[in-house]
């Protein structure tokens, strides 16, 4: 995923529009927002990416009140009258040098006090703290925060959200801790006078994340018939010597039988990179695509076989957009755009399209959100 310093919107002549198919992409990227409790957020019409955010939050977390907030066993150290747990040794002879009538004691407690709920009450308090969140989300999140009082504020910044682990007791959690990895990165972290504030908008990486997933899930759920997976591709080496070379990593990789379409999802404020006003596309993209396709070529051998490659990139206002295919050593590489500023089904329809020229026509799915 690339990145850089000049950042735009893509295409937004109706902000409208564009928040709300964010909201539909997060819907393909956390199949719960497509459910039946979060039905009343789809209907309703955003005018600034707060907003959507506070809402999706708001149901959330009251969703998860519901069950009661996610406790873990934490280790405490405490100095108590009465053995609790096991005896700390260095703290307990310490106690009684001071003439001190108590045990230093190590325990662990199920607390609320945990990573995941601090996430959330931070969350919260900066939500609170926006002048473009309307009141009536502040006012349901005001009610809904009252139940954290036992929970610390934690940092955002200095959180590691990929080491973050969920498993069976708290995978409710992987939804909203993402919504709120979302704010963290993309509207957190401009700096007044040492307090952070809430920017804008997203910021390129971060959204770059949200489209890769999206058009991944997208056609997981829309075209069942197609293996959809961000695979891993070998090298194809002579010698069988792979050391140090880096690991291929695919964005998205679409299989149906043998047939495959490599898509490298694209989120940039240009699309394209320009030199003496001449536009050609990004030398590295193309580089990395041709390289994951003959690759990918190569591990088929004598079967029959159709492996291809594409640069599906967001949409922007430039004038120029790459629309081009090439046919380069025996595969096909194709540069596309997909605009995001237009209704759903569109976007949709242009997703399909893609399918359906490179798997043919009957692949197409009749079901959509």
């Amino acid at each position: 995923m690339g990145k850089h310093s000049a950042w735009c919107i893509p295409m937004i002549k109706d902000k409208s529009i564009f928040i709300k198919n964010v909201y539909y992409m997060l819907s393909y990227a956390f199949s719960v927002l497509s459910q039946s409790n979060f039905a009343n957020i789809a209907a309703e019409e955003f005018e600034n990416i707060h907003n959507l955010f506070a809402a999706i939050l708001v149901k959330g977390i009251s969703q998860q009140l519901k069950h009661g907030l996610y406790r873990e066993y934490l280790n405490k150290t405490e100095d108590l009258p009465v053995m609790h747990g096991k005896i700390d040794m260095t703290g307990t002879i310490k106690n009684k040098l001071e003439c001190k009538q108590r045990l230093t004691c190590e325990y662990d407690e199920l607390c609320e006090n945990n990573l995941l709920n601090q996430i959330l009450k931070t969350t919260m308090l900066l939500l609170l703290c926006h002048s473009e969140v309307d009141t009536k989300y502040k006012d349901a999140l005001k009610k809904e925060i009252l139940y954290f009082s036992n929970v610390d504020t934690v940092k955002l910044t200095g959180v590691h959200w990929n080491y973050i682990r969920f498993h069976r007791n708290n995978q409710i959690y992987r939804m909203l801790i993402s919504i709120c990895q979302l704010i963290a990165e993309g509207m957190l972290l401009t700096t007044d006078n040492g307090e952070y504030r809430l920017a804008s908008f997203f910021n390129e990486q971060c959204m770059c994340c949200l489209y890769e997933k999206f058009i991944l899930e997208y056609y997981n759920k829309e075209f069942p018939t197609i293996k959809t997976s961000t695979s891993q591709i070998s090298w194809s080496l002579d010698d069988g010597i792979g050391t140090m070379l880096p690991v291929m990593q695919s964005d998205i990789m679409l299989s149906y039988k043998n047939t495959v379409l490599i898509i490298d999802a694209k989120y940039y404020s240009h699309t394209t990179q320009v030199q003496y006003d001449v536009h050609t596309l990004h030398s590295s993209n193309l580089y990395q695509i041709f390289t994951y396709v003959k690759n990918k070529d190569m591990e088929f051998g004598n079967q029959p076989h159709i492996v291809s490659g594409m640069l599906l990139y967001a949409r922007t206002d430039e004038t120029v957009q790459p629309d081009n295919v090439y046919h380069m050593s025996g595969n096909k590489i194709s540069v596309k755009t997909l605009d995001l500023n237009q209704e759903f089904k569109d976007i949709a329809a242009q997703l399909d399209i893609i399918a359906a020229e490179h798997f043919g026509m009957e692949i197409l799915s009749s079901s959509k959100i």
